[in-house]
């Protein structure tokens, strides 16, 4: 895996000197973030509202079970599911859920695609098919399309992917997003993309489902924004192909200036805000710092542990990997022993655009588990 060696240094530092507004707008951020997690329940009150007020449907799922229940019931059925990636689906096992309810159900992004076609497991939190090389991915590929083999250029391979993906959106009836943030203030969401398999699955199909936790959720539009541009920017992919924002069902205002809805798009936008944990922790002061990630993987490059485990660090019971990955797994599933991994060399501090401690997180998340014993 070269890519986890060399890691993405030197294009956030090229990025953070070409646009050293990015590093002030993560500032900002953090600041904003934090107001949310102080007073999450009524930020989560607030967006639910607003989301509503807008013509869409928003659910509260305490843990795992409630919201595979949620997604399910209105999934239903023998329907056919776009995916884009989210780890939140990941985190509650969304896609072998809806599959066992008869559903087709596709990875879109290409990354998840290639995970999903060759049963693996996400490397990365933004790349998750990191480990794999080429001829890794033309093997994966040549299961949908027989004119690729081993010698296929990464042209043929992403080609023969769009090809099958487009057989798919056209017959959709439902995509499933996550949310890169949340604007309590409006119930928008707004996503953050290279691809273009995102504005698809969230217009193509008459349902749009975005499922995400209650720590994506900030205060403004402006914050979503923000956020998606410090994500990327951290990730070093700046500036991104896409910014996606969606608040609410389509709607139209071309006769009289009257909105209504739907008009050409999705007729039905359901919002999935997640808990599982999230609520506890922002309560706990030793772990309420890890609801300010922003999920960019910066922090897997910095740390020595990663680079020798890889996805093997964390169980498959988790998307979360890496630094930020010992603080969710203990957050979504209460289980310390990654923690004990750490050697606390400080360099996913360092890196971190919103400067968690993360460390001394970790750290507190050993003194919990030594708890248990």
């Amino acid at each position: 895996m070269s890519m986890v060696s060399s890691g993405n240094y030197a294009e956030v530092e090229k990025v953070l000197t070409e646009y050293p507004y990015i590093a002030e707008l993560a500032d900002h951020l953090r600041d904003q973030k934090m107001k949310v997690i102080e007073n999450l329940d009524s930020y989560v009150s607030l967006t639910i509202k607003n989301v509503e007020r807008l013509g869409g449907h928003a659910y509260l799922a305490k843990d795992k079970e409630e919201a595979r229940k949620i997604a399910g019931d209105l999934v239903g059925d023998n329907k056919t599911v776009v995916f884009s990636k989210t780890n939140v689906a990941y985190e509650i096992g969304l896609r072998e859920y809806l599959e066992s309810k008869h559903n087709e159900v596709w990875e879109t992004d290409l990354g998840e695609y290639l995970i999903q076609i060759s049963k693996g497991w996400p490397t990365h939190i933004v790349a998750p098919a990191l480990g794999m090389t080429r001829e890794d991915a033309a093997k994966a590929v040549k299961k949908i399309d027989p004119s690729i083999n081993e010698n296929s250029t990464i042209e043929d391979v992403v080609a023969a992917v769009r090809k099958f993906l487009m057989s798919k959106y056209v017959k959709a009836d439902v995509g499933i997003t996550g949310a890169n943030a949340v604007a309590a203030d409006s119930g928008a969401i707004a996503l953050v993309e290279n691809e273009g398999n995102i504005r698809i699955d969230t217009v193509m199909p008459q349902t749009h489902i975005s499922i995400t936790g209650i720590d994506k959720i900030v205060p403004t539009l402006r914050d979503a924004l923000d956020e998606v541009m410090v994500q990327s920017a951290y990730a070093g992919l700046f500036p991104p192909t896409y910014i996606n924002v969606t608040a609410g069902p389509s709607s139209t205002a071309d006769i009289e200036l009257r909105r209504v809805s739907p008009a050409t798009g999705p007729k039905n936008f359901h919002l999935i805000l997640l808990d599982d944990g999230r609520m506890d922790a922002s309560k706990d002061e030793g772990l309420k710092e890890a609801l300010l990630c922003i999920k960019c993987g910066r922090c897997y490059f910095s740390c020595p542990i990663y680079r020798v485990l890889g996805k093997e660090w964390v169980s498959t019971k988790s998307p979360y990997n890496g630094p930020t990955g010992v603080m969710w797994n203990y957050i979504t599933n209460k289980d310390p022993w990654p923690a004990s991994y750490c050697v606390h060399s400080g360099g996913c501090k360092e890196v971190c655009p919103m400067r968690i401690n993360i460390p001394e997180v970790i750290k507190y998340i050993k003194y919990l588990g030594s708890k248990s014993l």
